[in-house]
């Protein structure tokens, strides 16, 4: 048995306080600083370029298809997926996993994700070349942050199944007579394969939460990226077939599934009948799918949604348009939790300056984002590159939903000259045109509504995350009422409210160990990463009973 349990005692019992308490804690570091150099490991990520990337899964063919959204091929080669071999690799390895001791598999998670947070600075290389995000974002959000949310998902599992005894001797009085005695022995028992279908913009933020849930729990796993963007996951299997080698497991208990367009695997292996749990982030189309065909399975889905921000009395006005700017900007809007609509008042609203109208509204809106993205050497390194040609032919087709308030640019990177890197459009439209505003619009694009009144903004914004999704919602007023019936619509309707942020918090941002990301009660997402709910469903609890011998 290995010491990794022992070691990450520290970790584990401060995660475990700070998801009951739900305060500041960090149990990684998001400064670069802490890790040496970025340059090295850009040189590191290099040198995995125009190769065969090293893992010791068989294969009988390779794929490769990732292109950087800042210009060039990577040229990786990796083995391609072979889904019966994969299923029959598991199966073997499952054999050992489930009978491993909670302690030993917490901890052997555990080291996976130290040994991971070692890796950040080259993880954020290859999640920058693959997703587009600027490198520092990719730091963080694919290194510390990520592996917080992991950590976060394997408290949680640890809690839940040490609330589960594992043996009992259970005694029931019989008035005079002798009680009965029966000694009770608890299982817990993983559902069965565990399949994390992985996203374009997000691998390892998305992808870790239901990775660790189902490993700490028993289940194998296959990780299927997206073919788009395979070398953060790969990096990912290869630390934890690491890790599960040294503390004498089989390496297969976690495996790598890679396909390509022209070849998909994820509804083959959605469809095994061995497969007990399927985490997915994506496009409500495969989403949809996976919930209503994979019924054998525990599915866990992230779709699309239509984020928004009611704009009613802000109490800084100069402060919201800087906050906003930087909201929309951040990796070019391509975040599940990125504003899409603005609802402004059509009568106008309110400031510490005196009345704006909409169209001032608008305009004031736009000209923040214009000065904030006005100087393009820093301007690349919010924005990002847009990750797929989709995303970017979606920008020109959403010129002619509104009124043009800010047309989209495109950026030169001054290091990558290839780089795809588009600023956010800004379009005018009124409530009556949901046929615009009223589906998500991935990427760069943001819709300013008139609405009847800033009621009227409130009551439409939540019907349609009811209706079409939404992960987050931001509301900016000096009203109570008003910023009271926007908690209470909601909370209905499943939404995660900002109110009135200023500062350096914004409401794309999503803190471990303290917010809830998505809640699963509207259908941008059926799971929360992550609660109790999150982790439960991951493991079952069988019994075994015998009376005690007299």
């Amino acid at each position: 048995m290995s010491d990794f349990f022992a070691r990450h005692q520290d970790k584990l019992q401060g995660a475990l306080e700070a998801i009951r308490r739900r305060g500041f804690w960090s149990a990684y570091s998001e400064s670069a600083k802490a890790y040496g150099d970025l340059g090295a490991a850009e040189e590191a990520f290099q040198a995995r370029l125009n190769k065969p990337f090293a893992i010791s899964q068989p294969a009988t063919e390779t794929v490769a298809g990732e292109r950087s959204p800042y210009g060039f091929d990577l040229g990786i080669a990796y083995p391609r997926a072979d889904v019966p071999a994969l299923i029959e690799a598991s199966r073997a390895a499952a054999r050992v996993w489930r009978r491993v001791s909670i302690e030993e598999r917490t901890g052997i998670c555990l080291e996976i994700l130290d040994r991971l947070n070692q890796r950040s600075p080259e993880m954020a290389h290859a999640v920058m070349h693959t997703t587009g995000q600027p490198l520092m974002m990719a730091f963080q959000a694919a290194g510390p942050h990520a592996q917080e949310r992991g950590l976060e998902a394997v408290a949680y599992a640890y809690d839940a199944m040490r609330l589960v005894p594992t043996s009992v001797r259970w005694e029931k009085p019989q008035g005079r007579g002798e009680p009965i005695r029966l000694d009770k022995t608890y299982h817990i028992v993983p559902r069965g394969i565990g399949v994390v279908i992985g996203c374009a913009t997000f691998p390892t933020w998305n992808g870790y939460p239901g990775l660790f849930a189902s490993l700490v729990t028993g289940n194998t796993i296959i990780a299927k990226p997206h073919p788009s963007v395979v070398l953060p996951l790969a990096l990912s299997v290869a630390v934890a077939r690491e890790v599960l080698a040294e503390a004498g497991m089989p390496e297969d208990i976690v495996q790598l599934a890679v396909d390509s367009a022209d070849r998909p695997v994820a509804q083959e292996l959605a469809m095994r009948p061995e497969v007990g749990i399927i985490d997915f982030t994506g496009s409500s189309s495969f989403g949809d799918w996976l919930e209503q065909n994979a019924r054998h399975a525990q599915v866990y889905t992230e779709k699309a949604g239509v984020n928004f921000a009611v704009i009613d009395s802000p109490p800084d006005f100069d402060g919201m348009l800087k906050n906003l700017a930087f909201s929309l900007s951040l990796y070019s809007g391509q975040m599940c939790t990125t504003p899409q609509n603005l609802w402004v008042s059509e009568g106008g609203i309110d400031t510490a300056q005196g009345h704006l109208s909409f169209d001032e509204t608008a305009g004031a809106i736009a000209k923040a984002l214009d000065d904030f993205l006005a100087v393009p050497e820093r301007a690349v390194e919010i924005l990002g590159a847009i990750q797929s040609e989709a995303t970017a032919a979606r920008i020109e087709e959403a010129q002619g939903l509104g009124t043009v308030v800010l047309p989209s640019r495109s950026l030169t990177h001054p290091k990558y000259p290839g780089a795809r890197i588009r600023t956010p459009l800004v379009l005018k439209v009124t409530a009556a045109e949901a046929a615009a505003y009223g589906r998500e619009c991935f990427g760069p694009v943001v819709f300013v509504i008139a609405a009847a009144s800033t009621d009227a903004a409130l009551e439409r914004a939540t019907a349609m995350a009811q209706d079409k999704g939404a992960i987050t919602a931001a509301v900016y007023s000096s009203d109570r009422e008003v910023l009271a019936k926007a908690e209470d619509l909601c909370a209905d309707a499943g939404v995660a409210l900002s109110c009135n942020l200023t500062g350096n918090i914004y409401v794309n941002q999503s803190a471990a160990f303290s917010d809830f990301h998505a809640s699963g009660a509207n259908p941008a997402a059926n799971a929360s990463l992550t609660d109790s709910a999150f982790v439960a469903g991951r493991f079952r609890v069988v019994q075994s009973r015998q009376p005690v011998a007299a």
